[in-house]
């Protein structure tokens, strides 16, 4: 298709990222298996019909991990691609989920993916659709309605905290363009028109 731009996803784990030195490269069936979860999640969000002929490359190094490697790279996509511009419809907000007898966990270790039921969850927070649910295990129905809302909470929070550091870090590069806006405009002697950024 030429209307619109492909989405490309690779993803690739550092031998040292965790204790399993296992080195998984790029055909491993795990990290090809996240690479199309991350292009899966984004395709309906990314406006790719603005960008016709084109290709959009995400790349995610994962270099430590413990646990909510998937959540952690589809919050990052969605970070990175605002911060270069890339239109989209939504935040994307992941988070891990799972229950042990009926207490409610958040962001597990490793160690608590592999012995307990759970779920990763994608949601668009404006909208509250869910643009991707993977398990692993099995789930008890009412397990998994308790987990699939503490996930949907848990991304409305994340979307006010990923919108602060967006904001941020708009307002520190705005900030950076103003100061070498301000010193391009300076003369020899060092003085220069600031006076036009005075209320």
């Amino acid at each position: 298709m030429h209307d619109k731009a492909l989405i490309n996803v690779d993803v690739a784990e550092a031998p040292f990222s965790s204790n399993d030195r296992r080195r998984r490269g790029r055909g491993d069936k795990r990290t090809l298996e996240f690479a199309a979860s991350i292009r899966a999640t984004f395709e309906p969000v990314v406006q790719v019909s603005l960008y016709p002929r084109s290709e959009i490359d995400v790349f995610v190094q994962v270099l430590q991990q413990d646990g909510g490697v998937l959540q952690a790279a589809i919050n990052a996509a969605t970070l990175a691609l605002i911060d270069a511009g890339i239109a989209l419809t939504d935040y994307v907000c992941a988070c891990t989920a799972a229950c042990i007898d009926t207490t409610p966990l958040l962001d597990l270790t490793n160690t608590e993916e592999s012995d307990l039921p759970n779920l990763t969850l994608a949601v668009l927070p404006r909208s509250g659709r869910v643009t991707l649910v993977t398990m692993e295990t099995r789930l008890h129905v009412e397990r998994f309605e308790q987990i699939f809302k503490l996930a949907i909470q848990a991304g409305s929070v994340l979307h006010e905290q990923m919108r602060a550091a967006v904001r941020e870090h708009t307002g520190k590069l705005v900030q950076s363009m103003e100061i070498a806006t301000v010193g391009q405009g300076e003369g020899k002697d060092g003085a220069g028109d600031t006076e036009m950024y005075n209320p």
